[in-house]
């Protein structure tokens, strides 16, 4: 346990700032056990007193505590894991939807600087992961209609009908001396209906 902590914090300090707030927010499933057993540096309530008067200095204060513990702020599913960040989410008690933490631009970035740092394996799915962005390129193929697996370019007239003008091409010069034999009998031409004239 101490060893992945240790490899946890060396890790963390190379880590560029976009992304230590990022698993600070929503840690990953390997790191969820590790952040919630740490100790907090900090201690779970504050309190703050508040001046009911501000001209009156012997005036009672009033004490107002604060929780200082990271809320769980984020929606958990029925089976109790966070939700992913990087898509719609639905709650559970309400019904309603709530849009991605994080838009598409940022996302991108965040993947980025994953790849860079090499925690890609840690970064939750989204269609602006590199794996996920492969797998549909894989799919359907580029931009361009046809490319995709199993799809063919539509292409010209001309490369559409190569194929069938090879075939007749390659028929006739197999049968050329068979038909250069009729045309030498028939009198060089002469009532000749087919090619060569």
């Amino acid at each position: 346990m101490a060893a992945a902590m240790e490899s946890s914090i060396t890790l963390a300090r190379t880590l560029d700032p976009r992304l230590l707030r990022f698993f600070t927010r929503f840690p990953p499933p390997a790191l969820r056990g590790i952040s919630q057993s740490s100790p907090t540096p900090f201690p779970e309530t504050v309190q703050i007193a508040e001046n009911t008067t501000s001209t009156d200095s012997n005036a009672p204060t009033t004490t107002t505590e604060i929780s200082t513990s990271p809320p769980d702020s984020a929606p958990t599913n029925n089976d109790g894991r966070k939700h992913n960040p990087f898509l719609p989410f639905r709650n559970p008690s309400t019904g309603n939807w709530h849009s991605p933490h994080y838009s598409l631009r940022r996302q991108a970035v965040l993947f980025k600087l994953a790849q860079q740092h090499n925690v890609l394996p840690l970064m939750p799915l989204s269609p602006k992961h590199p794996e996920v962005k492969a797998k549909k390129i894989l799919e359907q193929g580029s931009r361009v209609k046809g490319t995709g697996v199993g799809q063919k370019v539509k292409g010209k007239l001309w490369e559409r009908t190569l194929g069938g003008r090879l075939e007749t091409r390659r028929k006739a010069m197999e049968g050329m001396p068979e038909m250069i034999r009729q045309w030498k009998e028939r009198g060089h031409g002469r009532g000749w209906k087919k090619w060569p004239r």
